[in-house]
């Protein structure tokens, strides 16, 4: 385990090295902010209607409020963490690093896993942040603690598989610039699987809808923890890091 720490602290530490933690911190906490703003809004905008057709001045804040915010920071999420993934093979390889990695007396699930960690640790920074925006909340308003908490647990989960993913096909290419695209473009797939199904039959339907990224987290941000939605984020997670090991292979084979 010990190894599996270092690889991540090195990992991290080289994401600050770079600009690359800058940016996205600042690109992240910018957009959440935007949004929270903007959710708030709907929100006066909505009591105030209620009030003017003489209706209750009280709102849903967890149906107006966090539940819109969490879908939002979702969205955030399909665009930034590929730019986090990028750089955790490609550069290795760009830079000639990586045989020296796979020489090195490490095994390739502690290198994984290291890679994987420090990734993670950058993204709960991310999240870390956005604790902000929800301390002022609570302290002028009153949402329930439940969807707060399975909305982070939520975002937790999806941003652990959109990584692995991100890693796995980091490690099959040399350039970042691809590594992210392709990462993009896979997730943004696995988005909106379930809305191609709609025009396929039932069975079909029901199979893409339940590989869809998105449908698994509605219910998270619903406040809802339904063990389905966890066994699926942790399964993608899992298949994204054995993938990332069989390239692995791969790249040790032709090493």
């Amino acid at each position: 385990m010990g190894n599996v720490l270092a690889i991540a602290h090195k990992e991290l530490r080289g994401y600050f090295v770079s600009p690359i933690a800058y940016v996205v911190l600042a690109f992240f906490s910018l957009l959440f902010g935007y949004f929270f703003v903007a959710n708030i809004n709907v929100m006066v905008q909505v009591s105030s209607s209620q009030f003017g057709m003489g209706g209750p001045q009280v709102v849903n804040i967890n149906e107006f409020m966090i539940r819109g915010l969490f879908g939002n920071t979702a969205v955030i999420l399909l665009f930034v963490l590929p730019t986090v993934t990028m750089r955790a093979y490609a550069e290795e390889k760009r830079s000639g690093t990586m045989e020296l990695l796979l020489t090195a007396p490490l095994s390739d699930l502690q290198i994984i896993l290291g890679k994987f960690f420090g990734a993670m640790a950058l993204y709960g920074l991310m999240l870390a942040l956005t604790l902000v925006h929800m301390g002022v909340l609570f302290w002028y308003a009153d949402p329930e603690w439940g969807s707060v908490v399975t909305g982070y647990l939520g975002l937790f989960l999806m941003g652990g598989a959109f990584i692995s993913v991100g890693l796995a096909i980091s490690s099959m290419t040399k350039n970042q610039v691809v590594a992210a695209m392709a990462t993009f473009a896979v997730l943004l797939l696995f988005w909106i699987i379930d809305w191609i199904g709609d025009t396929a039959g039932t069975t079909t339907q029901a199979v893409l809808a339940y590989l869809s990224l998105l449908m698994h987290f509605d219910d998270f941000a619903k406040g809802v923890i339904d063990t389905k939605h966890v066994a699926y984020y942790a399964s993608v997670i899992t298949f994204g890091l054995f993938l990332t090991a069989k390239s692995m292979d791969t790249e040790r084979w032709n090493g």
